[in-house]
This record gives C-alpha cells, structure tokens and sequence, in this order.
C-alpha cells in the first residue's frame, strides 16, 4: 500500500485531450474535493505519478499551482501537504455562499419555468435515494448539482461565475457533515422547491438562508458529534 493511500478506484482518468498539467491539476483537485486526500495528507510527488501514470513534473506543477490557490501546503523540507482548512476559513467561505445561494434562489422564484422546477424535483429524488442508500459520495454530487441548478435558473451569469469560484470549496466542507445533514437536508430542499414553485421570492431567500446557515452550523460541529 502506498503511503498517499488512496481508496480503490477514487483515482479519476485523467480526460484527453489538454494540456497534461491541467489534467493533473484537476485530478488532484477532484481526489482533495471528495477527500479520498484528507486535510493534513502527505502528498508524495512520485507516488501521486504512479497513482496517475505520469512523470513527477506535471505532479510537481499541479502542487505549485494548488498551493497557490491554498489547496495545498508546500513546507519547506517537509514536501507538499492538503491544506488542513481552520474555522475561520469555513465559516467565512460559507457565510459568503449564503449570501450567493440566498439571492440565486430569490432570483429563481421570479424566473424559474416548468421544465427548470421539474429537474429541481428530479435531483431532489435522486438525493433522497443517494441518503436512503447511505451513498454520501453521491449525496455530495447531487447536493451540489442540485445548488447548481438554482443558481442556473437564477439567470444571472455574474452570480453564477461567483458562486462557481466557491462551489469546490462547498463541496469540500460539506462532505464531513453530509451523513449528519442526511435526510434533512434534503427536507430543506423540497421546502425551496415548493417556495420557487409558488414564485414566493421572500420565502425562496428565507429558506435558502436557513439552510445554508444549518450547513455552516453543522460543520462547526462536526467534530463535537
């Protein structure tokens, strides 16, 4: 067993064609999203080639770049680690995605159309299976394509293009607290749905800012749980 340890089959396939250094950054920044790389986890340059079948300088790259945008942790004589995220960066990246996701569902309720809520129902379906299933990597994905969808419906392209430079990092800080989120969550969801489907734009942003703000309350706690 390699020492990176990552799970059977979490490694992605690396998608042709592209630049190699950006098909290694995003592998990399997929496999720390999901956390089959930890907060705090050695990265070892020639072990993550082998992982993903190609020579250490891509990997090297990839590292440099995620430790800019502080994925990552590059310590002198000590190597690359996954940056280890502190309370203050969580909550002050999820407070600011309730502001994002709180206007993109008030702007939903005005502007959503039948097809737009049927496929809010449909993602909603599949997460309450994926919860049901106890399928949390699945849960994550269609929790943040369900977010997604909102802010799409919202019809504001600035909106989206900022809620999609903090979508990873929700992802990353809402996967230790999904299981505990649950069915719940997904509860939550259903109440949106109902809110843009009656085009009740004050109640949309309401909920939408209860359950934000119950996702940044659960990741806080997390570790008392």
């Amino acid at each position: 067993m390699l020492s990176t340890g990552l799970p059977q089959g979490a490694v992605p396939k690396l998608e042709r064609p592209g630049p190699l250094r950006d098909r290694v950054y995003e592998a990399l920044l997929e496999l720390i999203t999901t956390r089959a790389l930890q907060p705090g986890q050695h990265l070892v340059e020639s072990e993550l080639a082998g992982h993903l079948g190609v020579s250490r300088q891509p990997v090297r790259e990839a590292l440099q770049r995620l430790n800019t945008e502080g994925w990552v942790d590059l310590r002198p004589a000590q190597g690359a680690f996954v940056h280890e995220p502190t309370e203050e960066e969580a909550d002050q990246l999820l407070t600011v995605r309730t502001l994002l996701e709180a206007e993109a569902a008030r702007l939903a309720a005005a502007h959503a159309d039948s097809a737009g809520i049927k496929a809010l129902e449909e993602l909603c379906a599949q997460g309450e299976k994926a919860v049901a299933a106890d399928e949390v990597d699945a849960a994550v994905a269609l929790n943040a394509r369900f977010h997604a969808k909102i802010m799409e419906l919202a019809g504001n392209a600035v909106l989206a293009e900022l809620a999609a430079q903090v979508d990873r990092r929700v992802r990353w800080y809402y996967t230790p607290v999904a299981r505990q989120r649950g069915q719940q969550s997904w509860t939550e969801h259903r109440g949106m749905i109902a809110a843009i489907t009656e085009r009740d734009e004050q109640q949309a942003t309401q909920l939408m800012r209860e359950h934000t703000e119950h996702t940044r309350r659960s990741y806080h706690a997390r570790q008392d749980s």
